[in-house]
């Protein structure tokens, strides 16, 4: 899985995802992690990235024309032929459909993702239009830019990637499995040494050694 993000500020990702299970997984070579800086596609001297809105307002926003050229190079770079069937351009934004575990999963059966972080007052609406698959929300509040949302999306979706957990290890994890009226089901309580500690203690059923008892409370103890 290669993921690819657009972003003003590469710099925001420096420490989050070059440590534990992602850092051993592109270590590993199951996941690739590129970062491209949107200025790096400007034209002008200043590397201007951004304009005033039409028709007048507050905010500067992204342009449409440095956007073009930055996903066109980063999809098909100078020297090499990349194939692009299993693709997913994906801009970061407050109105786009909210990210949760089943659009993770789905997103890890691509072969690349494509973020684009934005910044701002926004993006120029031929951007939606024209030149992303779909919008995704990490949820209902305002961030500085889709820097954090694109960790959030890289790290979900990587769990997913097939080697980068010990085998089996996903399916117990939360959301991971449903119950009979199709709710996504809570991990379980855990415990663990010491078996009591300031009068706090593990419950009894864990020690029991009874696996079908076990099995039982564990089940009863989901969305609790």
């Amino acid at each position: 899985m290669k993921f690819d993000v657009i972003t003003l500020f590469p710099e925001m990702f420096n420490g989050p995802l070059s440590e534990s299970i992602i850092k051993r997984a592109a270590e590993k070579n199951i996941i690739e992690i590129n970062y491209h800086n949107l200025r790096d596609y400007a034209t002008d001297k200043h590397k201007t990235v951004d304009d005033t809105p039409c028709g007048g307002g507050k905010g500067m926003v992204l342009k449409v024309d440095v956007m073009d050229r930055a996903l066109t190079q980063v999809k098909n770079p100078p020297g090499h032929k990349i194939k692009n069937n299993r693709v997913r351009t994906i801009l970061l934004t407050p109105k786009g459909s909210r990210f949760n575990q089943e659009k993770a999963v789905e997103l890890a059966k691509y072969d690349r993702l494509i973020l684009i972080c934005g910044h701002y007052e926004g993006f120029d609406e031929r951007i939606r239009e024209h030149l992303v698959d779909e919008e995704i929300s990490i949820g209902d509040f305002v961030l500085t830019g889709g820097e954090i949302p694109a960790m959030c999306i890289i790290d979900a979706v990587s769990r997913m990637v097939p080697g980068v957990l010990s085998e089996g290890s996903e399916a117990e994890e939360t959301f991971m499995s449903k119950d009979a009226k199709g709710n996504y089901l809570k991990e379980y309580p855990q415990y663990t040494r010491p078996i009591e500690y300031n009068g706090w203690t593990v419950p009894d059923v864990l020690l029991s050694g009874n696996h079908a008892e076990i099995a039982k409370w564990r089940k009863g103890k989901q969305n609790k």
